[in-house]
């Protein structure tokens, strides 16, 4: 993932501001994922995958204040501004590194991630599904707000559609949009919402489903029963 790291290094001071712009709906798209995370207690053990600038685990640490959080991310600038977005907190630990090659750890009570493993391929999308299975605890849950393509050549061009108009309507300008358009069309690997509710299954979590859909902006809940 060193070209993920590379596109996100030069912009992690910027990446908080610009995703109420890029994201259609991002209130209730996180929000929904920070609804769906159930732990047994107050104080579960969270894993960030994919952690960034730490903008979904701020969420989900003001519905569980007391958490034990460890934000995983392979780039550094990013995991930068977390740090600078936590530094009154305690019980949080960084690790830079490839998730998709490294052992995840645990176990957690919960496994968060978003905007992150679209840039995996279906392969490694596949078998970090299966780690992070091996990381959860008995009735642990993932939740993972993501994207998705669209379940036909129809639909792939009306979800694109949506977003292009989206992203002009807003202050973002060409420039900014453009280079986001770039890294969207070099970096993104979609996969079909039914491939990966699919993945998760196989994977071994018995309790799956959809909590959020916006065209391309999904939610996905997977429990380990």
């Amino acid at each position: 993932m060193e070209h993920i790291r590379d596109a996100f290094d030069p912009i992690a001071q910027e990446y908080d501001a610009q995703r109420v712009h890029i994201i259609p709906d991002l209130g209730n798209y996180y929000g929904a994922a920070v609804w769906a995370a159930v732990a047994k207690d107050n104080h579960p053990e969270i894993l960030d995958i994919g952690a960034g600038t730490g903008l979904m685990s701020a969420l989900v640490l003001e519905k569980f204040p007391g958490a034990k959080l460890t934000l995983l991310d392979i780039s550094e600038n990013m995991l930068a501004v977390a740090r600078k977005r936590f530094s009154h907190r305690e019980n949080i630990r960084y690790v830079v590194s490839d998730y998709s090659r490294s052992p995840l750890g645990g176990p957690y009570d919960l496994v968060i991630s978003a905007l992150s493993i679209h840039h995996l391929t279906s392969e490694d999308k596949r078998q970090l599904f299966n780690g992070i299975f091996a990381a959860l605890k008995p009735g642990g849950m993932f939740i993972n707000a993501d994207q998705a393509e669209g379940e036909t050549l129809l639909f792939r061009q009306m979800y694109l559609d949506y977003w292009n108009d989206f992203m002009k309507s807003g202050p973002l300008d060409e420039q900014e949009r453009l280079e986001i358009l770039r890294r969207r069309d070099t970096l993104d690997r979609n996969e079909k919402l039914s491939s990966q509710l699919r993945w998760l299954q196989e994977s071994g979590f018995t309790d799956v489903d959809v909590v959020y859909k916006n065209r391309t902006f999904i939610v996905t809940v997977a429990r380990k029963g």
